[in-house]
């Protein structure tokens, strides 16, 4: 984000002079125009360091170390200030060269045109006002006043605009750049207006007037006081402004003393600001717990400037932030809340509200708060295979749910697999590509068997769940790249998650297992219906209950014949012993958890719950 030292005149003075070799400005003590000529006499005459010293400048002059601090170029048409660069350049190593989209490659970039002064030295070579910058966006913009656009017909990726004049007294086209770096190209403007004072009424541009003093238009020079004002010079520009001198001989003595620009020019009003920040987008909850949550969203555009960010939840004001991420804290468990999500301005203008999105905090139990998926087979050939749990505590429909998938963990997620059924608790719905293997799993043992894309994937593939279009439980990461995160494995769900979770943790929250072990698909708790269970009874107990993680199963009568097995809540079977004798079972070293213990014996079932704390 531009770093702009917004400080009181006589304040900003002081922080500039430092910067400034002794003496440079003590000629200039008239006003008005005469202080123009006087600036004029001080930086005529520099070292013309020729066309193609321009590069060489560049390597001081325009290194990234006040954004990302990389010590890549900094280029005004692609630079974001507020976020990832839609691009980045190596210093001389990117130098146009050809081009034909953005992020081909850098060029150099006349604030005023060459053809104003028919590339005349030393204003072609001048680097007070030429910047490098992407060689595509430069052609687009070509010899096109910069301005206020009123209907954008091109737009560069950081949002840089080309369209119809909305300043007043010109209808042509203008090139609009962001508004972070309006200030450093008006001041630019006012540098060659006086640098070369004495030849500019000669040239003719839509933004000049033909004189050698005011030199603009009343509206084009109304605009660039007021680009001027809004942002203020910036510590980039400081340090370019001393590189040049280096290398040149001359400053911009409009970023050494701003108070310059206003007592040549006069002052402007800014009109008011009335136009809204657009409203926040692709809003997201992750992270969530049995009392907290996090919140990220796409943040807002302003024709001036975001300042924060109001987050309602449940439709009253719960907090309000400058960044595009929340931690939402002091919820109640197992409790489902809305948010929705308002971008403001410094005038105090509010956007629309974002869409709004709906979550339910995680049960203070093992109950899970939603579906989720459970085992995830990538393996070899067609064997791909999917499972997902209700272990919700009641029958869920799924006619709100769907499994979408981002291709090579790129692009937007595919329209989506819809689901349809009713889930009883604790059952497992599988889902199968209709060429895997018999051997692994038979097709028609799967709730769905299809050719779906959905079922096509492949190891750097995401797949989402999706209940009314929002995504709830995630394999794999949505934009992750083509890296593959799981491949010619079988992911099973740990015993310590009991909820859905939008953000992948395959080794907090996975087990893998090798290629094509399919034998856990379908097969575990959820999918045993055949026997009668009955969830009370003698048969057997359980001591100590709850237990740190060693306890013991004893029999009330004879067990001979019976099975007993333990299983996670997620369904996943964790121990099983046969033909047992009546001896006590002794088991240890289970994680933190509930766990559920089934005893069957002469087709009767007996289930009940053990702690692990």
């Amino acid at each position: 984000m531009k770093s702009k030292l917004v400080l009181l005149a006589f304040l900003f003075s002081i922080f500039s002079f430092s910067q400034i070799p002794s003496g440079y400005y003590n000629t200039a003590t008239g006003t008005g125009y005469t202080l123009k000529t006087q600036l004029y006499n001080k930086i005529k005459g520099h070292s013309d360091k020729g066309y193609a010293g321009l590069w060489t400048t560049f390597g001081t002059s325009d290194r990234d170390n006040q954004y990302e601090n990389d010590n890549t170029i900094i280029d005004i048409y692609s630079e974001n200030p507020t976020g990832a660069d839609p691009y980045e350049y190596t210093y001389s190593t990117d130098q146009c060269g050809t081009y034909s989209v953005e992020g081909n490659c850098y060029n150099r970039e006349h604030i005023v045109p060459q053809s104003v002064f028919n590339e005349s030295a030393p204003m072609v070579s001048d680097a007070h006002h030429i910047t490098p910058t992407d060689g595509k966006v430069n052609g687009m913009r070509g010899n096109y006043p910069h301005g206020k656009v009123a209907t954008v017909t091109w737009t560069s990726l950081n949002g840089s605009k080309l369209g119809s004049s909305a300043v007043s007294g010109y209808s042509g086209t203008v090139f609009e750049p962001v508004n972070e770096f309006k200030g450093d190209i008006a001041r630019m403007y006012f540098y060659f207006a006086t640098r070369y004072e004495n030849t500019i009424a000669g040239y003719s541009y839509p933004m000049f007037n033909g004189t050698s003093n005011q030199v603009f238009t009343n509206t084009f020079r109304d605009m660039l006081l007021a680009w001027h004002t809004q942002d203020p010079v910036s510590a980039r520009e400081i340090a370019r402004n001393n590189a040049i001198y280096a290398r040149q001989g001359n400053r911009n003595p409009y970023i050494d003393h701003p108070e310059y620009v206003n007592a040549i020019w006069g002052t402007v009003t800014p009109p008011a600001d009335t136009q809204a920040p657009t409203a926040p987008s692709n809003v997201t909850v992750s992270n969530i717990a049995q009392t907290s949550l996090t919140l990220n969203w796409t943040a807002s555009t302003d024709n001036v400037a975001v300042t924060g960010y109001d987050i309602y939840m449940n439709g009253s004001l719960k907090t309000s932030i400058s960044v595009t991420t929340a931690s939402i804290t002091g919820l109640t468990a197992a409790t489902a809340y809305s948010f929705y999500i308002k971008a403001k301005d410094a005038a105090g203008n509010t956007s629309a509200s974002s869409a709004t999105v709906n979550t339910t905090t995680s049960s203070s139990s093992a109950t899970a708060t939603d579906l989720y998926f459970s085992e995830y087979l990538e393996g070899s050939s067609n064997n791909k295979a999917i499972e997902i749990t209700n272990a919700t505590g009641s029958s869920v429909s799924l006619s709100s749910y769907s499994i979408k998938k981002q291709t090579n963990g790129s692009g937007s997620w595919s329209t989506g697999l819809v689901l349809s059924g009713t889930m009883a608790n604790g059952a497992k719905f599988v889902l199968v590509n209709s060429s895997i293997s018999s051997a692994c799993y038979p097709t028609s043992s799967a709730n769905v068997s299809t050719t779906a894309t959905e079922l096509a994937f492949n190891g750097n593939d995401a797949l989402g769940l999706f209940k009314n279009g929002v995504l709830i439980d995630i394999i794999g990461t949505f934009n992750g790249g083509t890296a593959d995160f799981s491949i010619d494995e079988t992911l099973r769900r740990k015993t310590t998650v009991t909820v859905p979770k939008t953000t992948f943790n395959k080794s907090a929250d996975w087990t893998v297992y090798t290629t094509d072990t399919c034998s856990g698909i379908g097969n575990r708790l959820g999918q045993e219906a055949e026997t009668k269970e009955i969830t009370t009874g003698n048969d057997f107990r359980i001591y100590p209950n709850p237990s740190h993680g060693e306890f013991t199963i004893g029999f009330e009568t004879t067990s001979a014949g019976s099975t007993v097995a333990i299983y996670s809540v997620v369904g996943e079977k964790v121990f099983e012993r046969t033909n047992n004798t009546g001896i006590p079972i002794t088991i240890s070293h289970l994680e933190k958890g509930i766990y559920l213990i089934k005893f069957t014996k002469d087709s009767k079932t007996i289930t009940k719950k053990i702690i692990i704390n």
